[in-house]
């Protein structure tokens, strides 16, 4: 009897600790939804925000991009775009990393580098010393925060817009959330 006592209260902790990681899931979905990656192409004429699952959700070109052959022009938006996307990946594992990675024995930062490193002919210890070398994405030095020149009335001037919630009422985070615990299941 004492042995079922002991297995039921290490049952209760257990549970006790998935509520504990899973009352976290809605700031991780926050976190997510809000998510940015910006890369700018070397000559920074293109400028790409990506977010979460890879959405795209601006491309910003300067006159002198406008000036570039069309194929120069492709090819420098879709570097761009892939560098873009490739940051928000990272970012978005490390997002779930900080919030399930312990709980789940998870890692996905490290896997994410290591899909990145292979697909470019890389490795993830370059990527990784790129990450720490990047600059600024917008190329302009940090904001201080009493300095409101650029400030509107309705809004700070470096403030992302709003995004739309998505049709259907399912988001982009979610549908990760809902693929990565799918996965997880399906390897059980």
């Amino acid at each position: 009897m004492e042995h079922l006592i002991a297995e039921f209260e290490k049952f209760q902790s257990k549970v006790k600790q998935a509520e504990t990681q899973f009352s976290k899931v809605g700031e991780m979905q926050g976190e997510l939804s809000a998510l940015e990656a910006q890369a700018m192409s070397p000559d920074r004429s293109v400028t790409v925000v990506a977010g979460p699952a890879g959405a795209v959700r601006d491309i910003r070109l300067t006159p002198e991009a406008m000036r570039q052959q069309p194929q120069q022009l492709a090819a420098t938006i879709m570097s761009t775009l892939q560098t873009a996307v490739a940051d928000a990946a990272r970012k978005q594992a490390g997002i779930v990393d900080a919030h399930m990675g312990a709980a789940f024995n998870l890692n996905l930062q490290d896997q994410v580098l290591e899909a990145q490193a292979e697909a470019m002919g890389t490795t993830a210890a370059d990527l990784r010393s790129k990450m720490s070398e990047e600059p600024n994405p917008a190329g302009r030095p940090s904001r201080d925060d009493d300095d409101f020149s650029e400030d509107t009335v309705l809004k700070r001037a470096d403030e992302p817009p709003a995004a739309a919630p998505p049709a259907g009422g399912s988001s982009a985070a979610d549908q990760f959330l809902k693929n990565l615990f799918d996965d997880e299941e399906d390897h059980r």
